[in-house]
This record gives C-alpha cells, structure tokens and sequence, in this order.
C-alpha cells in the first residue's frame, strides 16, 4: 500500500523521572496539517513517552544524558474524539505495559491537549466560517492516524527492522482510530489492542444512532430502576430551569431542560449512574430548601459535561461515523422515533421517566453553552458536508494479518454490540477475541 503520510520533525524532548522508576520524556513534533499536501502548513503534537528508570548509582549530570535501549514502542490511542491524552503516569496500565517490556507513548491526538489545540479563539485564526470548516475536517482519524505513523517512522529510525512496528492501543474512539490504522497503514503495526472501540463500519450514521438510542434507554432503565425516586426529581428539575427561562451558568451560557438532560452522557462511564443521581439529589435538595440550585451544583454540572473545553467532540462526535455522507444532526433526526427522550417536552407526565441521551451532540448544545455558540455556524457546516473520505478500507481489514486482540462490552452506551460483532466477523486475522486479559491471551498459546 502507498504511503500518504507526510514527514514527522522532532522539534524538542526532554526527560525526567518520576515515582514508581519511570522516565518520562516530553516531546514535540511537527507533522503536515494536511498529510495529502504534505508540503504546504505543518502543526504541532506532543505527546508524552515512558520506559522503566532505576537510579543510577553514580549520579548523571541531567535525565537527558540516560540512553533508553531499544524497547518496542506501544503507542496509546485515547479516548473522545477530543480528549486529550492521560499522562503515562496517571495510568495503572503503563506499568503493565512496562512489565512488559515496552515503552509507551502517549500522544495528544491533533487539536487535543498541547497538539495545536483547537477553541474559537484558535479557529478564529484559520479565517472565515469555510476556512474553519475546511481546517476541521483535517482533524478525524484518519489524520491522527498518518500523524502517529510519521512519528513511528522519527522514534525507530535508528532501529532494526524487528522494532521499527510498534504495538498500537485503542480505548473507546482510540479503538475507531487502531481499525482505521489497520486499514491504511497496517505495516507500522505490530499487533493491535482494543477496548470498547469497535466501529460500526458499513452502518449508516441513522442506523449507529438508532442503536445508540436502544442502548442509551437501557443505561436510563437501569438508572430509574436503581433510583425511581428521581423520576420526579428530574422531572421538577427540568420544570424549574424551563419555568425561569433558563438559568445563567457560572462559566457563562444557559442552563435549560434540554441542556440538563444531557447529563446522561455519564452513564457511559464506570459509576456514571451513581454519580447522576448524587447530582440529582443534591440539585434537588437544594430546590426544595431554598427554592434555586447553588452555584457549586451548577459548577458541579459543568465539569461532568464540559463540551465548552471540548470543542472537537462537539462539532466532530457525529462525523466519526461519515464516510461519504453527510451526519446531517443524525442525533437530533433519530430522537424523533424514541419518544422516552422528550429533551425536556412538557408534555410528558411526572410520573413517567424523562429519559437522559447519552454522550449525544444536539444543535441546541450550540445556542445554550457559550465556547459552542461561537462554533454555531461551523458545526452546522460540518454538520452537513456530504464529502467525507473513508475511514475505513474493508477491502484490507479482510486481509488483515496483524494479531488483533479485542475486548467489548455488551451494555456498552456508545457502542452496539451487534455492531462490534458483525465488524469482527470482517476482521481477517490471525488472533481475535474478546478477553478480559488481553495480555494474558496475547502471552499464552492459542491453537
């Protein structure tokens, strides 16, 4: 397969140890904004690596002067799309990843974290509303991808050929990334890990929201199920931000009914119920005490849906699922046939659960959150482009040889499980399965 992946510049590293007898080195690249046009405008990315440091014996005159040997490369694939990456530190599993004779890198995907972020203060720099749109199509994974293949080709050049591929990881829009990777660029990996990150590829952007609303009523039914009293809590809740005309947020923007309910986006998460509920009865506490939400609540609110601080996930959540074809505010289309997700209709009963859409982008997001209400025009730009490149070649995923190891989750709220399945069965490969120790399967003998 050609390589259309542009050139990689090391621009700056620097080391330093930390607890737990790893080294970390800081680094910055410069990759082509546009890996097509390899020649023209370049961006930054950063990213963060980490092997395993001993102190040395005789003290070194600064971490820059220790020589890593050649360990293979695991590359981290995060989460989102738009959220930045973890440091290595801050992950349990980097020091299974170092048991295991890697060394790993974190990298902040384009307009996340350090890598040339993206906010309506940076895309304000890009031009007009089609300059910014044109600049954020550059940002799916397929640009992430031939951003991590130009930097493999910088950190293993000096390496024999054995090493120069690298183990690649994707946990959640990281897992859409690695099946990408293994559709364009599968000769710069070694084998390939993922978790809760199967993407639906032939689906529709109707038929994946279609499902990701069946499993979003699931997460609400468990919600209610384990918390009935807050059928009435949300139910009040949403009254009274709609009853005051919305409420002025502590970061700016509005609170509303439909923006409250978008507190579901947790439910994805490990005690994501819990922490909805916690939230909803503090809220309601609050309400019934006083007669108004305090502003540590409303603070409380934002930090659990922070889309202002995520600019990407707003305007490209929806277009992780285009190829070719337009998203066209699917969520907002699809809700129409799941009548439970009222987003705040008040014609619903007190007694009946107003459902809460999980990890959803709606057009209204653009009006109430004040970062979003800047990028209206963008998103709705987006929104509608019909020419999005592919994402995935299915063609060489059936010719697929690198080891691929999966794990999937079959309540997953973001993820259909039937989907998961039917994409695998896709898959050419010499090893897949879904595990709860990937490493173990990786390490053992399998027939």
């Amino acid at each position: 397969m050609a390589d259309t992946s542009g050139q990689a510049k090391l621009v700056s590293r620097h080391a330093y140890p930390v607890p737990g007898k790893i080294l970390i080195e800081e680094l910055f690249f410069d990759v082509p904004l546009d890996h097509s046009s390899p020649s023209h405008r370049t961006i930054r990315i950063f990213a963060r690596s980490a092997t395993r440091y001993s102190l040395p014996i005789h003290p070194l005159s600064s971490p820059e002067s220790i020589k890593a040997s050649q360990k293979p490369w695991l590359l981290w694939l995060q989460g989102g799309p738009g959220g930045a990456c973890p440091t290595p530190q801050s992950q349990a599993c980097t020091h299974i990843f170092l048991d295991h004779g890697y060394q790993v890198l974190h990298v902040d995907q384009r307009g996340t974290g350090l890598s040339t972020p993206v906010t309506a203060a940076t895309l304000a720099l890009q031009g007009d509303v089609q300059q910014q749109a044109d600049y954020l199509k550059l940002f799916r994974a397929d640009s992430i991808v031939r951003d991590a293949e130009a930097i493999r080709k910088v950190l293993t050049a000096e390496y024999p050929e054995e090493l120069k591929r690298w183990t690649i990881y994707g946990q959640s829009f990281g897992g859409f990334c690695a099946f990408t990777y293994l559709s364009f660029h599968p000769e710069g990996v070694q084998d390939a890990f993922v978790s809760g990150g199967v993407p639906p590829i032939g689906k529709s952007v109707d038929e994946v929201y279609s499902k990701l609303f069946i499993q979003a009523k699931k997460r609400n039914k468990a919600y209610y199920t384990k918390f009935p009293m807050d059928v009435k809590r949300v139910y009040k809740l949403v009254e009274h931000f709609d009853s005051k005309g919305g409420l002025p947020m502590p970061s700016g923007g509005v609170m509303t009914g439909k923006r409250f309910l978008l507190l579901g986006m947790n439910f994805g998460s490990k005690g994501g119920i819990q922490s909805v509920h916690d939230l909803v009865l503090k809220m309601s506490s609050e309400l019934e005490h006083f007669g108004f939400i305090t502003r540590p609540s409303l603070s409380s609110f934002e930090g659990s849906t922070n889309f202002d601080d995520n600019a990407i996930y707003a305007i490209l959540r929806e277009a992780i699922y285009c190829d070719g074809k337009s998203s066209n505010w699917a969520a907002e289309r699809m809700s129409s046939s799941f009548p439970e997700f009222s987003l705040g209709n008040k014609t619903a009963s007190k007694d009946q659960p107003l459902y809460l859409p999980g990890g959803m982008v709606f057009p209204f997001m653009f009006d109430v959150c004040p970062e979003l209400q800047q990028l209206k025009d963008v998103a709705h730009l987006l929104a509608t482009f019909e020419n999005w490149p592919k994402l995935y070649d299915e063609e060489q995923l059936k010719r697929n040889k690198v080891p691929l190891y999966v794990a999937s989750f079959v309540d997953d709220a973001y993820v259909d499980f039937k989907f998961v399945q039917e994409t695998l069965e896709g898959v050419g490969k010499d090893t897949k399965e879904v595990l709860e120790k990937m490493f173990g399967l990786r390490d053992d003998v399998m027939d």
